[in-house]
């Protein structure tokens, strides 16, 4: 009786261990000495894209990156001769291969079992493509961050000498009766206000921001934003329309720095309509999001220029310090599941489109974006 105990007692064991083998987030594969599949769990089929039965028996080469299964076999094969280990009870980094043939970035840990004499490897396999992401935006975080600091100590040194020019220069247009001089007095206030303007973008672009999270009507803010741009248009003949579409749109955003955005990409499009047109602006519900577009047809973008459009001091403008785009997508990337999208053809116009995620509750919180 106590034999049959302490056996029903192993097989719970070795039931509630398999069940939780077989159930964590890690994929476990487990190979003989020829590297053949003889366990591959759940995680596994997820991360690697394999049916266990079509991995079952089969060689290891299978799921591997060609980079890897040559050192892998020689790694086993050299255990199994010397019984010394060089990978196993350490973690390594590696790429791996899913089916469809795309690469991962991945950890694995490698531990040996020797039963009847047979030695049995089983491989726990993290994947760090998050991971790596996180990482990455913390060291742009950190890099934002100290040139942020530059950026604001520079702009502190030029700012208050520009102001002086920028003064004088607007005393003497007062007190000056010469055209020419005039003229010229002009183009020096014009390009100090320009320069303003830049310092002010560049702080904008590179200070870390605090996101004041509230639940906000997005059809009530474009509305607003839209009677803005109305008032600033010098060209009558250039309309904005606005189409709300079915429901109530709301969402959990920093509604200034919202608006900031929207009235940017809005007066972008307006820019582009040198002949007159139509932008639309249109605001729908799309599953779990609300989706924003602001739709012109314009001159568009070349090809050639696509890439570099979201790059700081890039621009198609005469007079434009290239960070409005740069600044209205890193405030929409900061919102979390914010998505900021342009899309444009040359000679057919331009759609940039703004995806948040809609509202899922009480919301009244601050977002530290130095921190993330």
């Amino acid at each position: 009786m106590q034999k049959i105990a302490e056996n029903d007692e192993s097989l719970k064991e070795i039931s509630i261990l398999k069940g939780a083998v077989e159930n964590t987030n890690e994929a476990f594969v487990t190979i003989d000495k020829d590297s053949t599949v003889i366990f591959f769990n759940k995680a596994a089929e997820r991360m690697f894209g394999y049916c266990r039965k079509d991995v079952i028996g089969r060689d290891l080469a299978l799921i591997l990156g060609p980079a890897c299964r040559e050192g892998h076999q020689r790694a086993v094969d050299h255990y199994v001769q010397t019984k010394k280990a060089k990978l196993i009870g350490h973690e390594t980094e590696f790429q791996a291969m899913r089916k469809n043939g795309e690469t991962f970035p991945a950890s694995i840990s490698f531990s040996v079992t020797t039963i009847s004499d047979a030695f049995y490897f089983t491989g726990i396999v993290r994947e760090l493509t998050e991971t790596k992401a996180l990482h990455a935006q913390v060291v742009q975080a950190e890099r934002l961050a100290a040139l942020g600091q530059m950026v604001a100590e520079i702009s502190h040194e030029i700012k208050n000498p520009l102001t002086m020019i920028g003064g004088f220069a607007r005393q003497l247009l007062r007190k000056i009766s010469g055209e020419k001089e005039k003229a010229k007095l002009d183009v020096i206030v014009m390009e100090v206000e320009r320069l303003e303007h830049l310092l002010s973008d560049l702080k904008d672009l590179y200070r870390p921001r605090q996101l004041k999270l509230i639940k906000v009507d997005i059809d009530e803010l474009l509305q607003e934003v839209c009677s803005l741009a109305r008032e600033h248009i010098k060209n009558s003949t250039i309309a904005i329309h606005f189409d709300a579409g079915a429901g109530i749109k709301m969402v959990d955003a920093d509604r200034d720095k919202l608006k900031q955005v929207l009235l940017n990409v809005v007066k972008n499009s307006t820019e582009a309509l040198a002949g007159g047109g139509t932008v639309s602006v249109v605001s729908e519900a799309a599953g779990e999001n609300i989706r924003i577009s602001v739709i012109d047809a314009g001159m568009g973008i070349p090809a050639s220029m696509r890439e570099k459009i979201f790059s700081p001091f890039f621009t198609t403008k005469e007079y434009g310090t290239g960070l409005g785009l740069s600044i209205s997508k890193r405030i929409v990337d900061e919102h979390p599941g914010g998505i900021f999208s342009l899309e444009s053809e040359e000679g057919k116009g331009t759609t940039v489109t703004i995806t948040l995620p809609s509202h899922t509750g009480p919301c009244m919180l601050s977002v530290d974006r130095e921190r993330d």
